[in-house]
């Protein structure tokens, strides 16, 4: 007989902080490729992705293979920052595939496993590397769940959980925030060269191209390379945050790469490790890698196991075969997200994000929310955005095949159909 869960032992035993399983209702017992099974054996079609941490989907072949290979020979498992076999490959093949190609020169650092860890050491980095205290960041940004990760990040909700002031942050609007018209960055370098405005200049500005948890918010490359060239001008170490839109999530492996641009500091994470296993860099211009040993630490920034699935990762990179389907298929997205607006007015919707990054907004309270809810009854697992998760968001995985992503975008067109159409009277004439 199949076991059972009883789900009153979340409630019942786990922390009111839990989030993604009032969400999902549902135990997930397996999971593969694009889809994921619950105890039931109810299928779901997954345009989540783990937050943007499965860009290759769930329990990839080869990097389970090569996974199980290593742990059953034995293999260092937990090692700090000592030298091991799979951090030595990891480090070569990343260089190699990476790095090179693109003409970047950075050097590595294993922060922590997270993307608070890795944007953490990047704050701390520019204020030693300047001299400074304040950080720019922008509205809508998501940064990270610890204390200067938040100092960074807009939404005022998780900025309250602190229970701190957030200090030594000055939040500028980001590309499109207030209208079309206005030149966000005018504002910007006005406070900068205005000795009254009470800005500092700061040791960085930190960004994300695209932005994720703020509701699909993609910078206009003529915007981002108009952010690099004040800092360039006024010595401000630019940070890019690509833990969420990184690795291929919005069509390039780093998604600032069309834009041109070369950031001093660039934090990746989630799907860094390919297999969901807890992995963040920080990459670092050689010149500002002025770490004293061991000044950023963190007890698992040894995980060989992600070193191992990372390494794997990587030969999805070895030619342009991932990229441009990725190019394809997103064009698919944004082809029938666009027509989902048009066809249903209902929603006032506005279609946001590149790549596989993808999203509709819509300005009625709740709408996205219900559509969401709609779509997991219906087997299509999707979150929402914004800060009043006014944007529901299409995460698929980078490799999902031609047949699941149509299933998915059936599935989307009638839960938003479902939500939006007046539903029937029933009467017991």
């Amino acid at each position: 007989m199949t076991h059972k869960t009883d789900m009153n032992i979340f409630s019942q035993l786990e922390s009111e902080v839990r989030s993604y399983v009032r969400s999902f209702p549902t135990v997930f017992t397996k999971a593969k490729g694009h889809k994921m099974w619950d105890e039931s054996g109810k299928e779901y079609i997954d345009f989540f992705s783990g937050a943007g941490a499965l860009n290759y989907g769930h329990n990839d072949p080869l990097m389970k293979e090569k996974l199980v290979e290593y742990i059953l020979s034995d293999g260092i498992t937990h090692s700090l920052d000592m030298a091991t076999a799979p951090k030595a490959v990891f480090l070569e093949e990343f260089n190699n595939t990476i790095l090179k190609p693109r003409d970047m020169n950075y050097k590595v650092m294993f922060p922590g496993p997270t993307g608070a860890n890795t944007v953490e050491s990047a704050l701390k980095l520019a204020r030693k590397v300047t001299g400074r205290t304040d950080i720019i960041s922008f509205t809508n940004g998501f940064h990270g769940m610890t204390i200067g990760a938040l100092s960074v990040t807009g939404n005022s909700f998780k900025r309250k959980g602190a229970g701190i002031p957030l200090t030594n942050t000055v939040t500028m609007p980001f590309d499109n925030f207030v209208s079309d018209e206005l030149d966000t960055l005018e504002y910007l370098e006005r406070f900068l060269d205005d000795g009254g405005s009470g800005v500092a200049i700061p040791a960085a500005i930190i960004l994300e191209t695209v932005q994720g948890e703020g509701g699909i918010n993609a910078a206009r490359y003529e915007w981002l390379r108009k952010v690099e060239d004040i800092c360039r001008r006024w010595d401000i170490l630019l940070i890019v945050d690509d833990v969420q839109a990184g690795v291929g999530r919005t069509g390039t492996f780093f998604s600032f790469e069309k834009a041109g641009i070369k950031p001093d500091i660039i934090c990746l994470s989630k799907s860094i490790s390919g297999y969901g296993t807890p992995f963040a860099l920080t990459l670092i211009k050689p010149e500002y890698d002025i770490w004293a040993p061991g000044e950023h630490n963190g007890t698992f920034r040894g995980n060989n196991h992600a070193f191992v699935t990372a390494t794997a990762a990587l030969s999805y990179w070895k030619d342009g075969s991932l990229e441009q389907k990725i190019e394809r298929q997103s064009e698919r997205i944004f082809s029938f997200l666009n027509g989902l607006v048009e066809k249903y007015p209902e929603l006032e919707g506005e279609v946001r994000g590149r790549g596989f990054m993808a999203g509709i907004c819509s300005p009625k309270e709740g709408l996205a929310g219900e559509i969401a809810a709609e779509a997991f009854s219906r087997g299509l697992i999707m979150e929402t955005a914004g800060p009043s998760d006014e944007v529901f968001k299409l995460f698929p995985a980078l490799t999902i095949s031609d047949e699941g992503l149509e299933e998915g975008l059936r599935i989307l067109e009638a839960s938003i159909e479902s939500s939006v159409k007046p539903k029937e009277l029933v009467t017991n004439a």
